[in-house]
């Protein structure tokens, strides 16, 4: 059988950049069973929930939804296990002293396969007040407004 090539995006967490201000990502593979990568390969999974954090020097992905695999047996994984994360001990140990500070957190911000293997692209983040979320939306739609008016303009203009 011939090996995958490339990157194959299964689930992302746009919630992730709305809710948090995000300061720096790292790939991590995963330890899947045999019945999560099949539900996976299907492009079943939910980030929404999920977190990871850092216990006795290992990584841990918390809250992950990957439902079952319809065509499994009583063989069949839990949906919302604690899944380990595979990273360097030096990778650990710099996330462990990120979040260690006030206000970080670990998240996941998407779950992807590359050549083949399970990834999953976690961010330090630190979480945004309301009037933070609101300040970034009204930015969004100001530049909207003034693209619309700027293209409106070369129209007419022409």
């Amino acid at each position: 059988m011939p090996k995958e090539q490339g990157k194959k995006v299964v689930a992302t967490n746009r919630k992730a950049r709305h809710d948090y201000l995000i300061e720096d990502t790292v790939e991590a593979g995963l330890v899947l069973s045999g019945t999560e990568v099949k539900a996976l390969r299907m492009g079943r999974a939910s980030l929404v929930d999920g977190y990871a954090h850092i216990d006795r020097g290992e990584a841990w992905l918390e809250g992950v939804h990957i439902p079952e695999y319809f065509q499994g047996t009583w063989n069949n994984h839990a949906p919302r296990r604690t899944r380990k994360l595979l990273l360097h001990k030096r990778q650990i140990e710099k996330l462990h002293l990120k979040t260690k500070q006030g206000g970080y957190t670990l998240i996941p911000l998407s779950l992807y396969f590359s050549d083949g293997r399970a990834k999953v692209e976690l961010a330090t983040a630190k979480g945004k007040k309301e009037y933070d979320k609101r300040h970034a939306l009204r930015e969004r739609q100001d530049k909207r407004e003034a693209e619309r008016a700027m293209s409106l303009r070369r129209r007419l203009g022409e």
